[in-house]
């Protein structure tokens, strides 16, 4: 366990102290709630006090005959060692067990102020690693949690795709922009590829967003209602995009349909 933790905080000192959220699959499993709890018994020889903070709380594994372990971790919630400070997090607290919810205090810790965002989005180590992406579509893609820009590379390729669709609907209506609108439609994948057209479909909902955001601001309000006109096409694609139908199919309806929407 000492070598799993030494290695991940070299990782993370490597990435500069950035780095994304675990993949959905990870859990924390009954070898680290037992290694957290002799941890907590053994005191600091040099600080005053001890912290663990537990991250996403909710991925804790129930495990067939690890009552015990269980057991250890919520007295130890309920009675923590003299000048030990431990600090639970999570997206999803309603997913917790009630055994915890009961022993802990809650605190709502709201989303990043957009001045702080833009604050985040300026440092030098951040720019490096998100690269040269719009400043206005990264700070609609967080959404005020400055986490969400960290993800793997399948969120980048998401907001690729979106953009690359959404370019085409808006070329005229030419040979050369029914080209570019019949290549998008077709890059969509097939059938099998839903989850990776379903990601799409939400980044394009933020980008349209971003959009109607910046048609508003400079006073074009009939392109913004175009654009609002077009979020609604969106989400009806992400309702039929659940059933047993191509990527392809729904990405040529839709590029079709959003091409009609925004051009004047």
């Amino acid at each position: 366990m000492a070598a799993d933790l030494g290695e991940a905080i070299a990782e993370r000192m490597e990435a500069d102290g950035l780095w994304a959220a675990p993949p959905g699959t990870d859990g924390l499993h009954v070898a680290t709630v037992r290694a957290l709890v002799h941890q907590a018994s053994v005191r600091p020889a040099m600080a005053k006090r001890a912290v663990f903070l537990v991250g996403d709380a909710e991925r804790m594994v129930s495990q067939e005959g690890a009552d015990q372990a269980a057991n250890a971790f919520l007295k130890l919630l309920e009675e923590p060692p003299p000048g030990t400070t431990i600090i639970i997090t999570s997206s999803e607290p309603g997913s917790l067990l009630p055994t915890i919810r009961s022993r802990v205090v809650s605190i709502r810790v709201p989303t990043v102020a957009r001045v702080d965002m833009e604050n985040f989005l300026d440092d030098a180590v951040v720019h490096r690693r998100l690269g040269a992406a719009p400043r206005n579509e990264l700070l609609a893609r967080a959404s005020g949690a400055p986490g969400v820009l960290l993800g793997a590379e399948s969120t980048t390729a998401s907001y690729t795709a979106a953009r690359r669709l959404l370019d085409a609907a808006l070329l005229p209506s030419n040979p050369e922009g029914t080209a570019v609108r019949i290549k998008a439609a077709a890059r969509q994948g097939v059938a099998g590829a839903r989850g990776a057209f379903s990601d799409m479909l939400d980044a394009l909902t933020v980008l349209l967003h971003d959009r109607v955001r910046k048609l508003v601001a400079s006073g074009h309000e009939s392109d913004a209602r175009r654009t609002s006109m077009a979020l609604v096409l969106v989400e009806d694609v992400k309702l039929r995009a659940h059933g047993n139908v191509s990527p392809q199919l729904l990405g040529a309806s839709l590029i079709g349909s959003l091409h009609e929407t925004l051009r004047p």
